[in-house]
């Protein structure tokens, strides 16, 4: 049995029936059987379907946004907008899927030679909590348009979230089996990957829970796409906007109270800039106000659950007696709800282990460099490489960050986010494939190369 916790309040919310085993078969059934007629539909019939369930999304953005709040703790309008970008996902896919899928011939010294990319079957999806919307969508928009179809095991805390994305795709006319969620607990998960009906998974999640997956997989050799952790930096040199930079640092620390794995986590800061940064950077982390996430005038809601903020309580007293200085905030506040202060920490000895960890929470560790080389090998100094952020205007700077800094993305004076449009991804211990763009579509696709 799953029970929602709402985080800002620690009431307990709706509850929701685990899956059986025989239940888990019978979907497995219904996925292999949904295939073997959704992979011979043509590209009209799958784009029909993404746009209606967009507009599925859209009609019920209010009611789908007010779930997730209650769930995880989110603010009302960050919710609102992922459900926003949820139905831009599925028209995205919609309208640019066809093209994507185009055959391309090369000529062979034997004669012409074309590929194709073909559907290959049901794909499991293990999805988090933090997006619990657009991380399923990101999966689930390029599997209909490849024509597979899609499985769900969500976070044990977005439950409600997950059988309304399923609400969704039935209310829009999907065919039985196309896209099925599974209330499952990880103990779960092993055995349906090793089930012959399921050719790939695709996990956003954990270091831990990517080892457990991509282990399953690699045991029947089945092909896995994984988006796990990261420790972001966020660089900011002296040609940059520093009033700039140091709002958008803010933003970026604190959306999702600092639960999103491309959340900005490390500010590398040049020396000459560092003193002029922090008092700007400090003075809008302590206005960041957080409180009821259903009210229109609050910035940050409440972290995910009880247990989440004690994980970053704790890892900041492992910094402090590393001897690194909390200068204020990374409070647990007072009264009900999982609601934590904003908050900074600086002196950090780079080579103590609490400085490449991730931290998923409202506070930032700031680091002061001397130059452009020691940003790049300060930024670089952790075992992830998910995305980057880096803050200059000159060019020869940012061809060295764009070339050097050992990361799947890097935004320019801008803050990081995912687009339907771009891949997404990273490198190291934050996982390997793509989501999004072109080649999210063709991760779980089998391209076949025809001769004559």
């Amino acid at each position: 049995m799953f029970t929602s916790i709402n985080p800002a309040t620690g009431e307990a919310g709706e509850s929701y029936q685990e899956m059986t085993i025989d239940a888990i078969d019978q979907a497995l059934a219904r996925a292999q059987d949904a295939f073997l007629s959704w992979r011979e539909t043509d590209y009209a019939t799958r784009t029909a379907l993404l746009e209606k369930i967009a507009e599925q999304f859209d009609k019920n953005k209010h009611r789908l946004a007010e779930i997730a709040t209650r769930e995880m703790g989110k603010t009302l309008a960050s919710s609102l907008a992922e459900v926003e970008k949820c139905a831009a996902g599925f028209r995205h896919y919609a309208q640019e899927g066809p093209a994507m899928l185009n055959a391309r011939t090369f000529d062979t010294a034997a004669g012409p030679a074309t590929a194709r990319w073909l559907p290959m079957g049901p794909v499991l999806a293990v999805m988090p909590w933090n997006f619990p919307y657009w991380q399923v969508v990101r999966f689930l928009a390029p599997t209909i348009m490849a024509g597979n179809v899609g499985l769900l095991k969500h976070a044990s805390l977005t439950q409600g979230v997950a059988a309304a994305i399923e609400g969704m795709v039935i209310a829009a006319g999907a065919p039985v089996g196309l896209f099925q969620n599974l209330p499952i607990k990880s103990d779960k998960v092993g055995a349906i990957i090793a089930d012959d009906r399921v050719v790939a998974v695709t996990l956003t999640g954990s270091e831990g829970a990517g080892v457990k997956v991509a282990e399953a997989a690699g045991r029947v050799l089945k092909k896995v796409v994984l988006e796990l952790g990261g420790s972001d930096p966020f660089i900011v040199m002296p040609s940059a906007d520093i009033d700039k930079a140091a709002a958008v640092a803010v933003k970026a620390r604190t959306q999702n109270a600092g639960q999103s794995c491309i959340c900005a986590k490390r500010m590398i800061v040049h020396g000459a800039v560092y003193d002029e940064f922090l008092e700007k950077f400090s003075a809008g982390m302590k206005a960041v106000k957080a409180g009821d996430p259903m009210a229109d005038d609050t910035d940050m809601g409440p972290l995910s659950s009880e247990e989440q903020r004690q994980t970053v309580v704790d890892q900041l007293k492992q910094i402090e007696q590393a001897g690194g200085k909390l200068l204020f905030g990374g409070q647990a506040l007072e009264g009900k709800g999982a609601y934590m202060s904003a908050g900074i920490v600086v002196d950090v000895p780079i080579t103590d282990p609490a400085a490449q960890e991730e931290m998923f929470g409202p506070v930032a560790m700031l680091f002061r460099v001397a130059d452009i080389d020691a940003a790049i090998a300060l930024a670089n100094d952790v075992p992830f490489g998910l995305g980057s952020s880096v803050w200059t205007n000159d060019p020869e700077e940012r061809e060295r960050f764009e070339r050097d800094i050992a990361a799947g993305m890097t935004a320019v004076n801008t803050m990081l986010a995912s687009s339907p449009e771009a891949p997404f991804g990273g490198i190291k211990r934050s996982g390997h494939g793509r989501e999004l763009g072109p080649y999210g579509l063709h991760e779980f696709m089998n391209l076949k190369t025809v001769f004559g």
